[in-house]
């Protein structure tokens, strides 16, 4: 199995690598198209991948398609991967908005063999979340050897196309908001006198042991908080501010926002 990369940025790259640490002798099976010539060149001296002067190489060469451009140049580079499709290729995006009908538009190929996917930031540290839809067309046994690409770079779940949206909310974007949980931490701790290289060190860690404690505990996570709240302990009060203040409510806002601007944007 061949597998193309279109485009070299920080997602694509994170899937590349992540892909080669757990299929090691599998670069010379890997190729890399950019239009950034010396983003190729690195990579290819990095991890012995073959490195295509052209789209028109990439594709002659490759099994998988995995579509990691921008949005903005999706349909640019789609149409012009379209003049050399061969009918057993399959085409995977990662590209935010982008549907499966409106790449079966854009290719104008009958039969095309598509799958679309939600991958978020914690991939380039291999412990991303993907979501996978296909169309009906790519048969299960395909389908699974790029979900395999993705397990490569932390966990993969399949879903309906028409759950993207809420993907987008429960992992594609709240990266970000455990960011803000993690700064708005280390600043409180700053202001009491910690540094913070410390401070980074003792809120990460904690985010990360919760989150460790909800998927491999299965306890649910209100009993979990309820847990560690004992009555009149430092945490019941921590967590008062919070529900005085819609923590939660906060976060339910900003999980809809993202999956409707998700659905405004999708082509």
């Amino acid at each position: 199995m061949k597998i193309g990369f279109i485009g070299a940025g920080n997602m694509g790259t994170a899937i590349m690598k992540g892909y080669l640490a757990s299929h090691q002798d599998e670069n010379k099976n890997i190729n890399i198209y950019d239009k950034d010539e010396k983003k190729i060149l690195d990579l290819s001296q990095e991890l012995g991948v073959n490195e295509c002067s052209s789209l028109e190489k990439l594709m002659e060469q490759s099994d998988i398609v995995i579509l990691s451009v921008k949005p903005q140049n999706f349909e640019e580079v789609l149409t012009e991967a379209s003049a050399f499709y061969k009918p057993h290729q399959v085409f995977v995006s990662i590209a935010a908005g982008i549907s499966i009908g409106y790449i079966e538009q854009l290719m104008k190929h009958e039969g095309i063999k598509i799958v679309r996917v939600m991958p978020n930031i914690p991939a380039l540290v291999n412990e991303g979340m993907s979501a996978l839809c296909k169309n009906e067309i790519i048969p299960d046994d395909e389908f699974e050897m790029v979900v395999d690409i993705f397990r490569s770079v932390g966990k993969a779940e399949v879903v309906e196309e028409t759950m993207i949206d809420n993907v987008i909310g429960i992992s594609g974007s709240s990266p970000a908001y455990t960011f803000m949980l993690i700064e708005a931490l280390v600043d409180a701790a700053e202001a009491n006198g910690m540094k913070k290289e410390q401070a980074v060190i003792f809120a990460g860690h904690a985010v990360l042991g919760a989150a460790k404690m909800v998927l491999e505990t299965g306890i649910d996570p209100a009993i979990l908080r309820e847990n560690v709240c004992s009555p009149g302990g430092t945490t019941i009060e921590a967590v008062k501010v919070l529900k005085n203040n819609g923590f939660h409510d906060i976060l339910i806002e900003a999980y809809q926002a993202a999956a409707e601007k998700s659905k405004v944007m999708t082509k």
